[in-house]
């Protein structure tokens, strides 16, 4: 957790809940995991909430894109709703910053909302991860949430997602899938490197140009392999770094 943060789509992470448990195959190489051993942070199955961090982001004066949860998910049914009121209490105040809520469980998300009737500010944006088409139903489940900002991350990609319906979504992230010499990755080795498959071409490449047409931000984080670096990120022989804009708040 800091103000600065390697996530490609994101300048910071703040970590009010740490540990998380797995519920769908995209998780099989979580990173967070990795590094909660790595630090020897205890077990990361674990969930364990944080009130002494609520006030980080009230601590940064700068305006940055905050990564809420890294190390975890707000809406894991382990964390009390009382903590997820909290969390938000902070981020309504904190309105200089943009926050990037990303969840595997949308379902959470919802009911939070529905029991709490939580307004949720344009400069607070609510995602899903969605890994391959039999979880395409979390992107059905985030439209029913009731926020101005809506995005999928489509990483780790493990299929196409031909089926994608980006009604009422304002962003989606591509990546490949990366830790280790067994990850299901996008990538190839050759003499020169790691370079994408050309079915992850075809597979991404249709998602770009999806969201081309219909007016989504599109971002492609990278490739993945043994680390997240190691097949690039390039796509087509460019970077793809849009994000949504929302007036004032919109940072890039």
């Amino acid at each position: 957790m800091g103000d600065h943060s390697a996530i490609e789509w994101t300048d910071a992470t703040w970590n009010p809940v740490t540990g998380c448990t797995k519920i769908s195959p995209g998780c099989k190489f979580c990173y967070a995991e990795r590094l909660t051993r790595r630090w020897g942070r205890g077990d990361f199955g674990e969930i364990r909430t944080h009130p002494d961090r609520l006030s980080l982001p009230l601590r940064w004066r700068e305006p940055r894109r905050i990564f809420v949860n890294s190390m975890s998910d707000l809406f894991h049914e382990k964390v009390p709703t009382r903590f997820i009121d909290e969390v938000f209490a902070v981020m309504r105040r904190a309105d200089r910053h943009i926050f990037q809520v990303l969840t595997k469980r949308p379902d959470r998300m919802l009911q939070w909302q529905h029991e709490t009737r939580a307004t949720i500010p344009p400069y607070v944006w609510v995602g899903v991860s969605v890994e391959s088409a039999d979880y395409l139903w979390r992107v059905d489940r985030l439209r029913s949430v009731d926020a101005p900002i809506r995005f999928v991350s489509a990483e780790p990609l493990l299929g196409p997602l031909s089926d994608l319906d980006l009604a009422g979504i304002a962003w989606l992230i591509t990546g490949g899938e990366s830790g280790g010499s067994e990850v299901r990755a996008l990538v190839t080795r050759t003499s020169s490197g790691y370079h994408p498959k050309a079915t992850a071409l075809a597979w991404v490449r249709e998602l770009r140009d999806k969201c081309q047409r219909e007016g989504v931000a599109f971002f492609h984080k990278q490739w993945g392999g043994p680390t997240p670096k190691a097949g690039g990120r390039i796509l087509d022989r460019r970077k793809w770094e849009q994000s949504p804009r929302v007036g004032e708040q919109s940072l890039s």
